[in-house]
């Protein structure tokens, strides 16, 4: 036993100590900083402080909510399903959610020209229906039918069987989905900012505009503060909510068959064509907005771009492939070590476990205007000087997969049956043979489908690589962003035809993954 905690506190420490250099550490200095200017007592007495939280965290539960109920139809047919088409649903669901956020801010602008809350909300739930019907649909996919089967048998009606059978043992991969949605709602900046306007602000944006507009440090470390708190009580609840409605699931080594609809199946696919109806609604807007010219503006240089948009493109797979290995291997092996701390005995193990996953979450609930100025203050005091080197930019993006990587592969490793591992065990097999042939394979989907996701992330992240790409060398959303802030038409249409670029790349990317993977209920 002691050998045993001795080789996860060796394993933890790889996670651990990344999250320290590169994000506890920036964080807490830019924190320091503020909080040695005074105010913030000042700011956190102010009642429009907790009128900003209060809306940040309204708009984010409400698209949540959306997100939730949007997402089901689609992973119920993403996972059980045979019809016609699903391999072209399971890209159009992904390519929302790599969209840069000011260039969707922009599209439901021009749906709801005077902004609102609704529109915050509609545009918040649009980027993160993925997240829900992925993550859902690929623990879907792997759940044993004859529960449900034996339900009917008795009796039960379709919607019987599936409130009393199956949401319960999808409730760990809702509620992770829900917590990581939430998590990406209440950080949102580039929707807020174009559709809130003057009216409405989160946290997020209100941290933003003290740090760059007004320089005001103070005021943005207690509002950073604020968010901070209001993460960590979300991630507490989530964790609760997790361990007491958490089930032993017994997940099959393959997936079985899926089928056509049938009965009042229909009605879900019916659900899951008009969620799909309203995804494509601001794409088709955007894909209408591109134009030739635009697409011959990017294979030149100068004006807004110092760069082709055809480099940019390249510039962003590259960078998307090193953050997306780093945060693999960091997320991969975080996920084995919350796995192997609950198996332990104890409640010193588990209390460990859910204080090492709350962390891993922390960094999506960080405004990334608080990170990336933290990497520009500390990380010149780390050997070789990161502020200058081109690894910085795939650091700040894998921060934002890892907890993406760790809640899409540690429900899967949870459910997986003991007594497999237990009778591998007594047959001789070590500790990492049975990983290797036990867990990995149940859980190969998961990994397939977590590097897929978290590449496509990378591809569209904005927020922190905003602040840390070179000049120039933008990566394509950074492109995108420089060129709607310039005046002039061929500018507007350079910027359409490079999102147009992007969602492409995207498309392409899932379809790999889908080549290389399972071809049903995964990314």
């Amino acid at each position: 036993m002691a050998r045993t905690h001795r080789g996860l506190v060796l394993l933890a420490l790889l996670p651990l100590g990344f999250l320290v250099v590169f994000f506890a550490w920036p964080v807490a200095a830019i924190l320091g900083l503020g909080l040695g200017d005074g105010g913030v007592a000042e700011v956190l007495g102010q009642a429009s402080t907790w009128r900003l939280a209060g809306f940040t965290v309204g708009q984010a539960a409400a698209s949540t909510v959306l997100s939730v109920l949007a997402g089901l139809p689609i992973a119920f047919v993403l996972a059980r399903l045979k019809l016609p088409g699903v391999a072209l649903v399971r890209t159009i669901v992904l390519v929302p959610f790599v969209l840069p956020t000011v260039v969707v801010g922009l599209a439901f602008r021009a749906l709801w020209p005077d902004g609102g809350v609704l529109s915050i909300v509609l545009a918040n739930a649009f980027f993160n229906v993925a997240v829900v019907a992925r993550t859902v649909g690929g623990l879907w996919s792997h759940l044993d039918r004859r529960a449900e089967e034996a339900a009917r048998a008795l009796g039960a009606s379709s919607w019987q069987a599936f409130r009393s059978v199956t949401l319960p043992r999808l409730t760990p991969a809702v509620l992770s989905a829900s917590a990581v949605v939430f998590l990406f709602c209440s950080t949102s900046f580039g929707v807020v900012l174009i559709l809130g306007g003057g009216r409405f602000r989160t946290l997020e944006t209100e941290i933003y505009l003290r740090t760059v507009n007004l320089l005001d440090l103070s005021g943005a470390a207690a509002l950073s503060l604020v968010q901070l708190l209001a993460v960590v009580a979300a991630l507490v609840i989530g964790a609760l909510a997790r361990r007491r409605r958490e089930t032993a699931l017994h997940l099959r080594a393959a997936a079985e068959s899926v089928r056509r609809p049938e009965g009042r199946e229909w009605w879900v696919v019916a659900a899951a064509v008009a969620v799909l109806g309203l995804l494509l609604t601001p794409i088709v807007a955007l894909l209408l907005k591109s134009s030739i010219a635009g697409f011959e503006g990017l294979a030149t240089t100068g004006g807004a771009l110092p760069v082709s948009g055809w480099d940019a493109a390249l510039r962003s797979l590259r960078t998307a492939t090193d953050a997306t290995v780093l945060a693999m291997c960091v997320g991969v092996l975080a996920s084995v070590v919350l796995v192997s701390l609950r198996r332990l005995p104890g409640r010193f193990a588990r209390g460990a476990g859910e204080t090492m996953d709350a962390a891993l979450m922390l960094p999506l609930g960080v405004s990334a205007v608080t990170v990336g100025f933290g990497y520009l203050v500390t990380l010149d005091d780390l050997p070789g000087d990161l502020r200058t080197s081109p690894l910085l930019v795939p650091f700040a993006q894998a921060l934002v997969i890892i907890p993406m990587i760790v809640r899409m592969v540690l429900p899967v490793l949870r459910s997986v049956d003991e007594r497999l591992r237990q009778a591998a065990a007594t047959l001789g097999a070590s500790p990492a043979r049975v990983w290797r042939e036990i867990d990995f394979p149940l859980a190969a989907r998961s990994l397939v489908a977590a590097a897929g996701f978290g590449y496509v992330i990378a591809l569209g992240e904005f927020g922190a690589t905003s602040f840390l790409a070179r000049p120039g060398e933008p990566t394509l959303p950074v492109a995108i962003a420089a060129l709607i802030s310039r005046p002039g038409e061929l500018n507007s249409q350079m910027a359409y035809a490079a999102c147009v670029l992007l969602m492409l790349l995207t498309a392409a990317v899932v379809m790999v993954i889908d080549r290389l993977g399972p071809s049903t209920g995964e990314f």
